[in-house]
């Protein structure tokens, strides 16, 4: 695990070793161990080390090929790398190193861009080609480690977080307005967009090829369910076992010490158990509590660790959120808004104690049904199909208005539910999991940012990955929206950046492709079976967790959000806000913003979601926008 950034001279005097040493200098918590730098007259690469596997020098990058025309720097694993190491060494191919890294090169000497087929990981790189005088520049199938690129009048830079890209002299930090409007409705910004006009992602299973005459971007895998399998439950469940057990053993090779995180959800629990199957010794388990109850899974988790003997860490989460808040959002470059990023900083902090390389449980709810929005869709949809579509476009946006009168979690909850039986499912679907209301956003927005965004409304996003799935029913194509969407966009940023934060390497066994590519097959009655997530997934880890555990209602690393603007982060959101000139109050109307903040602090209304939106947006205009625009004018002033 390490970071990567580089940038093109082909069209741009981007500046030599010293504009290379300020990007690697910006993602030094990615790689702490040693850096790197590549430079030509076209090409210039950088890279931080976060030493796993080969902890000599030979594993440190830039890394070059044995003739020499060959450059690449990685970030990630390859977790079939031996596999294809004595493929290669059958061919004739000899190595000098023991890394997965330059595995990457003398496959693609071989097969060029093709080689992303064979690779099995997580993983985002940059190959220069040198007799080609070609980048090639992937990211893995599933998006777990990012890849920034900026594009703009014929200059090109790229890195694995953005921060590494602003270090360059004079890259515009111009806010795309589309894109505020994204992050409000799905507390992220969804790729290939950024914040930022001219940065951008590039998707997952995408690779880009840059030369002299610019750059194309290529899809070269993508997610399935058109084929469902024929085959029994049991054989299902058999190979499913067979493959979680092998992905997890595969995630296990390291040459520093390894742990995992453990939440006391199925997942989590289910890879441990796994984990214990696999190891001669105890493994390390790190797990976050908090002093709420409500939302404390630590002693679930504990009962897990007591089952499989493993060396448990614990750390309670205490009334000390606002102190570090700032620190642990600078991490993210752009906004972001998924609250659970608090507990998946402290447990990545807390793991980092003990170990280098942590597994974690991601991907098991987007594979295979295991979020309650799933069960709420499914109720959703049996009442959509009970009335005639006439029915539900005429009348059900009138009585969502009538509910809407209703005062409290009754009135909010029918009228959200009115609101989505009056859309086809697709937009249903966007409309029951959207954090903003569409009647919200526009009581906030200001008139003249609405206008500039009178042609755009998010939900066009998730509608367009819903209709490019290929699957037979309604909830296939949700889990393939989910899985190209949220789980991409959120899960997997919140998990690289909390974890980089801290220096930690996080391999996810069921977010292995060939477990995607295989739970895709499944019909969708071994997934979600009459209001039962996660079906199948529970049947293979039935022997290994207590079914107390396996079907209590599901949390996560869920947070006190009502509670702490009352509380623990009152001050800071006052400050950030209510006070602050520019950001927030640059898109909505201040008087709106403190209407909701006075209605949240005498309990006339809860607006912990809103509210924790706004603040993330604001920490991240602070930092990024308007410190930014002050340092450049002291800079200039020669301050």
């Amino acid at each position: 695990m390490c970071g990567i950034a580089g940038f093109s001279l082909f069209n741009f005097n981007e500046g030599g070793e010293t504009s290379l040493e300020a990007m690697h200098k910006a993602i030094h918590h990615r790689g702490p161990d040693a850096s790197g730098m590549y430079i030509d007259e076209h090409i210039g690469l950088c890279h931080r080390r976060l030493s796993i596997l080969d902890l000599s020098e030979a594993g440190n990058q830039p890394m070059y090929s044995k003739e020499g025309d060959l450059v690449i720097v990685f970030n990630g694993e390859i977790y079939n790398f031996l596999e294809l190491r004595a493929e290669l060494e059958n061919d004739g191919v000899t190595f000098k190193s023991h890394t997965d890294t330059e595995v990457i090169l003398e496959l693609y000497a071989r097969e060029g861009t093709k080689c992303l087929d064979k690779l099995n990981g997580m993983f985002a790189f940059a190959l220069w080609d040198i007799n080609k005088q070609e980048l090639f520049i992937a990211r893995d199938r599933l998006g777990k480690k990012p890849l920034y690129y900026f594009n703009d009048n014929g200059r090109f830079a790229f890195g694995s977080e953005i921060k590494a890209i602003l270090a360059l002299e004079n890259i515009p930090r111009e806010i795309r307005l589309d894109a505020v409007y994204d992050f409000f409705a799905y507390q992220y910004v969804p790729d290939p967009k950024s914040i930022f006009k001219h940065i951008h992602k590039l998707p997952p299973a995408h690779y880009l090829i840059l030369n002299k005459d610019g750059f194309s971007i290529h899809e070269y895998w993508d997610l399935s369910f058109k084929n469902t399998t024929s085959a029994s439950e049991d054989a299902n469940k058999a190979q499913l076992k067979t493959l979680l057990e092998k992905v997890t053993k595969q995630r296990m090779i390291s040459d520093v010490p390894l742990g995992t995180f453990l939440s006391g959800g199925v997942d989590s629990s289910g890879v441990v158990a796994m984990m214990a199957q696999a190891s001669e010794t105890p493994v390390k388990t790190c797990t976050i509590g908090f002093d709420d109850k409500a939302f404390n899974e630590a002693d679930f988790a504990r009962e897990i660790a007591e089952k499989y003997e493993t060396e448990h860490h614990e750390f309670t989460v205490h009334q000390n959120v606002s102190d570090r808040l700032e620190h642990i959002v600078s991490f993210f470059d752009e906004p972001f808004a998924d609250p659970s990023l608090v507990p998946t900083f402290f447990v990545s902090e807390l793991a980092r104690k003990a170990v280098t390389v942590a597994l974690a449980g991601d991907g098991g709810d987007e594979m295979f049904a295991g979020y309650e929005k799933y069960s709420i869709d499914d109720v959703e949809n049996k009442l959509r199909n009970k009335f005639p579509e006439a029915v539900r476009k005429s009348v059900f946006p009138h009585l969502a208005k009538l509910a809407g009168k209703v005062p409290g979690t009754v009135g909010k909850k029918a009228k959200s539910l009115l609101t989505s039986l009056s859309h086809e499912p697709a937009m249903g679907f966007y409309i029951t999991n959207s954090m903003m209301t569409d009647e919200m956003w526009q009581s906030l927005v200001k008139p003249e940012v609405a206008q500039q965004l009178a042609d755009y409304h998010p939900s066009q996003y998730t509608l367009d990955m819903y209709n490019k799935a290929d699957g037979p029913d309604h909830l296939s194509k949700i889990l393939y929206t989910d899985i190209k969407t949220y789980m991409t966009g959120d899960i997997l940023v919140k998990v690289d950046r909390m974890s980089m934060a801290n220096s930690l390497e996080v391999r996810a066994p069921i977010l292995d492709y060939q477990v995607a590519e295989f739970a895709a097959t499944l019909p969708s009655s071994q997934k979600y079976r009459d209001g039962e997530k996660k079906y199948l997934l529970k049947e293979v880890f039935k022997p290994f967790i207590p079914d107390s555990l396996l079907y209590r209602k599901k949390m996560g690393f869920s947070t006190p959000l009502d509670e702490w603007f009352r509380g623990e982060l009152k001050s800071l959101s006052e400050s950030q806000i209510i006070d602050s000139q520019r950001g927030l109050n640059d898109v909505f109307d201040s008087g709106v913003i403190k209407k909701l903040w006075h209605e949240h602090q005498t309990r006339k209304a809860d607006h912990g979601i809103v509210l924790w939106s706004m603040l993330m947006y604001q920490m991240w205009f602070s930092k990024y926008i308007f410190k930014s625009t002050l340092n450049k004018q002291n800079k200039t002033l020669g301050k």
